[in-house]
């Protein structure tokens, strides 16, 4: 049962895929065209490059508090 519910949820969701328009973007195509992407795309990669970093970093202590008890 487990299976064909998976199999079910995993087919419409590639159903989904093909139902979508591929209409162009028209504000990405101004900022790749002007070159403000970049900016967009290194800001994202900064946040998620610090909330990885600020995860690690209370895994490490939450282990060390683990070893304490």
């Amino acid at each position: 049962m487990k299976k064909i519910f998976l199999l079910t949820l995993l087919l419409l969701g590639y159903v989904t895929v093909f139902a979508q328009q591929t209409q162009q973007v028209e504000m990405a195509d101004t900022m790749r065209s002007s070159g403000k992407i970049y900016v967009v795309i290194a800001t994202i990669v900064i946040i998620f490059a610090g909330l990885a970093v600020y995860l690690f970093s209370i895994d490490k202590r939450l282990k060390k508090i683990e070893k304490e008890k």
